[in-house]
């Protein structure tokens, strides 16, 4: 063996030694740090100029945004909010159920019924079974002028829309779950409904919850759209205020606070959901 050899032999094992001592300095990120207070400068020069903007009119909004006609149509908005997505999603598992049967018919209907209320918008499905009276003046020997109340066509026309979304997303959590843990179930013994509520439904929920939190959240700034049929919610609400007061900008405002505080309450409580039906499949420390 070479004396070269033998020397880098010998050298070989000081290598670890001079790692260890090395000492590690992180990347400095010089580009980031200044488009961060960038951004904060901006931010806060934006938040300064709606604070101290007087055409928001503060005190009008602090005035409104617990008067009584306010807080009811904040009600109205919320019950209605409700009802939609519980019917939304009842009409929604139901139609995802028949997408992933083995009937071709039910599969067929539920892909159409999918399709057609994803092409048409809402707000032209509000105004069709709002004029539903000139299509069919009776129905079941009642007149729909009396059946179609503004709150239905309000109920209908949402509950629809929203069914065709929640299809989906319920269907696609479905399809998340490994197939090998239905089977693993069958090989168990389990019942059907067992297999769907103890091993399917836990499974699928990591995946529903996300896009179900964002359809609560759109459906109830989308039950805003309602104010064109003249369904009093919070929007509306407003809306008569300020035509009558004309005071526009301040009443926009409280009608904008209510929506944010609403939508933060459920983007919370989302959180919580998201947290709890991901147990099991989180890394920690």
């Amino acid at each position: 063996m070479s004396s070269d050899t033998l020397a880098k032999t010998s050298a070989a094992p000081d290598i670890p030694e001079q790692a260890d001592s090395l000492r590690i300095v992180p990347q400095r990120r010089l580009g980031q740090w200044a488009a961060a207070v960038a951004i904060l400068v901006l931010l806060g020069i934006a938040v300064t100029s709606v604070v101290r903007n007087k055409a928001f009119q503060w005190g009008v909004v602090g005035d409104y945004f617990t008067s009584d006609s306010v807080l009811r149509g904040l009600w109205l908005t919320l019950w209605l909010t409700a009802v939609v997505m519980v019917l939304g999603f009842a009409l929604g598992t139901l139609l995802a159920a028949a997408r992933l049967s083995g009937n071709p018919v039910l599969r067929s209907v539920s892909w159409g019924y999918v399709w057609l209320f994803r092409s048409i918008p809402i707000l032209v499905q509000l105004l069709l079974w709002f004029n539903i009276g000139a299509l069919y003046p009776e129905l079941l020997g009642v007149k729909t002028v009396n059946l179609f109340t503004p709150i239905a066509v309000a109920i209908i026309g949402l509950t629809l829309h929203e069914a065709a979304y929640a299809a989906e997303v319920v269907r696609g959590g479905i399809l998340s779950v490994d197939r090998g843990q239905i089977e693993a179930a069958q090989a168990l013994g389990l019942s059907r409904w067992r297999r769907w509520w103890r091993i399917v439904l836990p499974q699928a929920m990591r995946s529903i919850v996300p896009p179900a939190g964002n359809m609560l959240i759109g459906t109830l700034k989308g039950t805003s759209i309602i104010s064109v049929i003249a369904v009093q919610d919070l929007l509306f609400s407003v809306q008569l205020v300020y035509h009558r007061t004309y005071q526009v900008i301040p009443l926009l405002m409280v009608a904008t606070l209510w929506y944010t505080v609403v939508t933060s309450v459920l983007g919370l409580g989302q959180y919580y959901v998201e947290k709890h039906y991901a147990r099991g499949s989180e890394r920690t420390r």
